[in-house]
């Protein structure tokens, strides 16, 4: 398509000039530019054909940069690129040097917040205007867009109680749509139901001080141009309260149930269905691998925070509709709520996306472990994610969980393992443990020689010495086995293993270290503080002599790009692992001939 209207804009101010029947030719020229490139690249459709009327109308209203517009979450910020001149860049849409699926500050003076975790947007909200105010810039309006799913997050509503006891003038547009992923739940849903349906007897906004306008139709441009110029004459906090429709436009997206392809991968336009079948993954494999255990164990019960399908678990939700949980996108209650089932006799499995569970780790710490309760964390995406950047690489999990009492940490590196070591976790009954595994598909089982003690052997070179341990995490066990084949080539001896529970370190790996000249750590988590530095800290407090050197994620937030590319970026593919080996052992053999000869 040419898009004829939508060429000519490439800064917001080209729609001031635009009649309202021309704006509603660019919205639908905008929904078929998301259609044709979003099919192509992936992303998210759903939630951006749904605010297509939303954002012209704040773009019209407001005058951005000079006025800021943040965006919650901020996944529905592609029709915000396309009006600020970012048109052109949709065909490299998240990936590698690409344009990012989420806001970017150095993309954009346009954009303001980069942070892609949900219920954040109002509390940024109530810090700019305090600073506007502060600074004698009350010309500047600042707007948070928010959607209804990320009202239920507990963090929404200590803004919320902040900006309704003042007077300054903070504007909330409320996004609601009815989801999150799935339909919104709770006792918000259902009030939030009421307000649409004007039958409700009170409103809560107006209770927490605000002032409310709505509901507005979210795809009728003079009804929420009119609406957004009134929110921003009350000078004061108010919520205009927009009424949004998923997927508007897009037939495929309008008839899926499940979530109105929030996120897709590539798929057919027309059809909206994949070009070739998917290959089975490992979210969908622990999700056969729950419902199977929910069976045979009924003290088992999940939690999930507002993504029940995209962690796994709807097939544990059918077979046991009542044992499973939906939170609503709250963390932290679904930890301590998890930590309640747990002191009632049952065993809690909380599944979330691994850079989620940054948000609980007071809950984890302090209501779970230091209880010593039998609660399982399942940490979906966990390493690097690929095209949803640094939000969404689920690579601070390792670190951080390590610095809790009792708790145990598991990464299996093949299927096979899930499914036991999910079983192991779930057995155990005096603390707390945690499994976490990829975003990618289920590779084949990778086999073990032997186990020793518990850590697997997946390696060993014959009739050489023992000169290298390569100790890889989870899923680095390929590029382990890679580089390995490699070093050996080289001449050297080489021992690859798989020590399954990553923490606490296991006394006989720390063996297993003294007997090699060299050890090299490799994990798809940050490196400071994660499973190497904590076997290195073993081994020096068992007063080893043998080097443990440590490679993983550097301690920097890691741009967007597919997962392979950001993995080989970070130096985790084989070939990386073999020459930072290999120029290891080289300085190591040099250094202990020197040592002989003095």
């Amino acid at each position: 398509m040419t898009y004829p209207l939508l060429r000519r804009i490439s800064d917001p101010r080209h729609l001031k000039a635009l009649s309202h029947g021309q704006l509603a030719m660019v919205a639908q020229e905008i929904r078929a530019f998301l259609i044709e490139n979003v099919t192509r690249t992936g992303g998210h459709l759903g939630p951006n054909l749904g605010v297509v009327e939303l954002t012209l109308a704040l773009h019209r209203v407001f005058d951005s940069p000079t006025d800021s517009i943040i965006f919650d979450t901020g996944h529905q910020c592609y029709v915000h690129k396309i009006l600020t001149g970012r048109r052109d860049l949709f065909r490299t849409l998240r990936g590698t040097g690409g344009l990012a699926g989420y806001p970017q500050r150095s993309e954009s003076r346009h954009d303001h917040v980069e942070n892609s975790h949900a219920s954040t947007a109002l509390s940024y909200l109530d810090g700019l205007v305090k600073a506007r105010q502060l600074l004698g810039e009350t010309d500047r309006a600042v707007v948070a867009v928010v959607g209804d799913g990320a009202l239920t997050g507990g963090m929404a509503w200590e803004a919320l109680n902040n900006l309704g006891a003042a007077a300054r003038p903070a504007i909330v547009v409320l996004n609601d749509n009815g989801r999150s992923y799935a339909p919104t739940v709770g006792g918000l849903a259902d009030h939030l139901t009421a307000l649409r349906d004007e039958i409700a007897s009170k409103n809560l906004f107006r209770a927490f001080g605000l002032h409310y306008l709505g509901p507005v139709d979210g795809h009728n441009l003079p009804a929420l141009e009119k609406t957004l110029r009134q929110a921003r004459n009350l000078r004061r906090p108010v919520v205009v309260h927009c009424v949004t429709e998923k997927g508007r436009g897009y037939a495929p997206a309008e008839a899926d149930e499940n979530d109105r392809m929030h996120g897709i991968g590539v798929i057919d336009p027309t059809t909206g269905s994949a070009p070739t079948p998917s290959a089975a993954s490992w979210t969908g494999l622990f999700g056969k691998e729950i419902a199977r255990l929910g069976a045979e164990h009924p003290e088992i019960v999940c939690i999930t925070a507002a993504m029940l399908r995209p962690v796994g678990l709807h097939a544990f939700a059918q077979r046991f509709p009542n044992r499973v949980f939906d939170v609503g996108i709250a963390e932290q209650h679904a930890v301590t709520s998890a930590a309640g089932l747990a002191m009632g006799g049952l065993h809690p499995v909380v599944c979330v996306y691994a850079t989620f569970i940054n948000r609980a780790i007071d809950q984890v710490l302090m209501d779970v472990a230091l209880h010593r309760l039998p609660v399982t964390f399942v940490l979906d995406r966990a390493g690097i994610t690929g095209p949803d950047g640094p939000s969404h690489h689920g690579m601070w999990d390792i670190a951080l969980l390590s610095q809790i009492p009792g708790m145990r940490i598991a990464s299996p590196r093949d299927t096979a393992e899930l499914a036991a070591q999910l079983r192991e976790a779930l057995t155990t009954d005096d603390g707390p443990t945690a499994l976490r595994f990829p975003k990618a598909s289920a590779g084949p089982d990778i086999p073990a020689r032997n186990r020793m003690d518990g850590i697997d052997i997946l390696h060993r070179s014959e009739r050489r010495p023992l000169d290298l341990l390569i100790v890889a995490a989870g899923t680095t066990a390929i590029p382990a086995l890679r580089a390995a084949s490699i070093v050996e080539r080289h001449g050297y001896g080489v021992t690859v293993v798989d020590p399954r529970w990553l923490l606490p370190v296991n006394p006989t790996l720390v063996h297993l270290s003294d007997r090699h000249h060299l050890v090299v750590t490799v994990e798809d988590g940050v490196r400071t503080g994660g499973m190497g530095i904590a076997l290195a800290q073993a081994c020096v407090d068992a007063r080893g002599r043998t080097p443990v050197l440590n490679m993983g994620i550097p301690r920097s937030f890691v741009h967007h790009g597919s997962r392979a590319d950001v993995l080989a970026r970070c130096g985790l593919d084989g070939e990386s692992i073999a020459r930072f080996a290999l120029t290891a052992l080289t300085t190591t053999r040099s250094a202990v001939s020197e040592g002989r000869s003095r």
